[in-house]
């Protein structure tokens, strides 16, 4: 009995609850509703107005930059929210945007939170 409980806690501590049920049609309302869509794609290699380059990353690539970073959930969520500074970009070269623009108006932090958690649980493709 104590290894089957250690063995569901531990699946559970490893995949977010929101992420591992896999509801990918939430997930992109939600996205799509708080105007996420509006800069963002999941699938890398998808062109931004005018052919130019995406105006932010693509998802699967966030999940692939911060794939195995324990603090990636916090930092995404907080960047979500407080948006970030066009000096520190590290997207710079790889998408047309200058910085991701405070969200706090658009999305509430529990759910710029499932949000971000079904991002970092997208698969990577190599």
């Amino acid at each position: 009995m104590n290894r089957l409980l250690l063995i569901l806690t531990a699946s559970l501590l490893a995949t977010p609850v929101w992420a591992a049920a896999g509801d990918d049609a939430a997930a992109l309302k939600l996205a799509t509703n708080s105007g996420c869509m509006t800069c963002h794609h999941i699938e890398p290699g998808t062109k931004g107005p005018g052919g130019l380059a995406p105006i932010g990353p693509a998802w699967r690539d966030v999940a692939a930059k911060y794939k195995g970073q324990s603090d990636a959930q916090k930092q995404l969520t907080t960047t979500v929210l407080a948006g970030s500074s066009p000096y520190e970009s590290h997207w710079k070269d790889k998408v047309s945007g200058l910085a991701m623009p405070p969200n706090k108006v658009a999305i509430s932090e529990a759910d710029a939170g499932k949000l971000v958690a079904w991002i970092l649980a997208l698969p990577v493709k190599n």
